[in-house]
């Protein structure tokens, strides 16, 4: 089988190389400079010439606050673009697996775990323009999953663990936002489940939104201090404070957590806890340095 994995750069991209390296399928990583996903017929030419079965679209516009101010580039790259791949595999009646966010939530104050049939409520560009790209998908007719994430972070790239790790280490005080909860994601941890599906042929029939994040719920501030924990960074004081004390010009989500029951029983996954994920990414990182 032949697999496409556009925005192989980033940090889903990076891992997803990682967790296919024993496959014996045939992966083709590409990023902008091998392949533009708004051009639809670069788009349509790699899907055909390649033969593609599955494109797995780990690409993005992911600058939350910069979207506000470059909300043309954001929509070419998370709902037009994503309207490309969709199109281009539906003519191989092939299968789009695309990765989407929290951030079509955000409106609706919740206190209970984000189901995939509530109506998407985004606050800001970045949300608007994620689930205009779900939507491009589900209109197209192509077969797809669509995986919602949250709070992404890994070795690779820029992303809150790595931020708070430096600045732990460096800053005698800390004040971190405790009103926005949430559920971390490892990006390991998502890369498995995607190759897990994809790898075993389980999608077949399944086409549909699904959630996945870990297991657990935590705020940024709660995050932060088990981070500055495991990294033994025990000299910095964190304190909690609310998220108006960080003037933003998109408002977040305030509670974000996603029920992952849909594809735990769908698929047979287990999603690991948060914490000892989040240990997995500080040992490696550390034993990077």
């Amino acid at each position: 089988m032949n697999i496409l994995v556009t925005g192989a750069n980033g940090q889903l991209g990076n891992e997803m190389r990682n967790v296919t390296r024993d496959s014996a399928d045939h992966y083709i990583y590409t990023d902008v400079a091998e392949l533009d996903i708004t051009d639809a017929a670069a788009v349509e030419k790699t899907v055909a010439d390649n033969a593609i079965d599955v494109i797995v679209n780990c690409a993005a516009y992911t600058n939350v606050d910069k979207a506000e101010d470059d909300r043309e580039l954001a929509e070419r790259l998370n709902a037009r673009a994503v309207e490309n791949l969709a199109c281009a595999i539906r003519k191989r009646d092939g299968l789009l697996v695309h990765i989407s966010t929290d951030y079509v939530f955000g409106g609706n104050k919740n206190n209970t775990p984000c189901r995939e049939d509530e109506p998407g409520t985004p606050t800001g560009v970045y949300g608007v323009t994620k689930l205009q790209g779900e939507e491009a998908v589900i209109r197209s007719g192509c077969h797809y999953l669509i995986l919602r994430t949250a709070w992404l972070y890994s070795e690779y790239g820029k992303n809150f663990v790595k931020t708070m790790l430096d600045l732990t280490a460096t800053k005698p005080e800390l004040r971190v936002v405790f009103d926005q909860v949430g559920t971390p994601t490892y990006a390991y941890d998502l890369a498995a489940a995607i190759y897990d599906i994809v790898e075993k042929r389980r999608y077949a029939g399944r086409d549909g939104i699904y959630h996945y994040s870990n297991e657990g719920v935590c705020s940024w501030y709660d995050i932060t201090k088990v981070i500055a924990e495991y990294a033994g960074h025990t000299s910095c004081d964190i304190q909690p404070c609310h998220s108006d004390e960080y003037p933003s010009k998109v408002v977040r989500p305030s509670y974000s957590v996603l029920d992952k029951s849909k594809i735990k029983t769908t698929f047979g996954l287990k999603v690991p806890y948060w914490t000892d994920s989040l240990k997995k990414c500080i040992d490696n990182l550390q034993h990077q340095q």
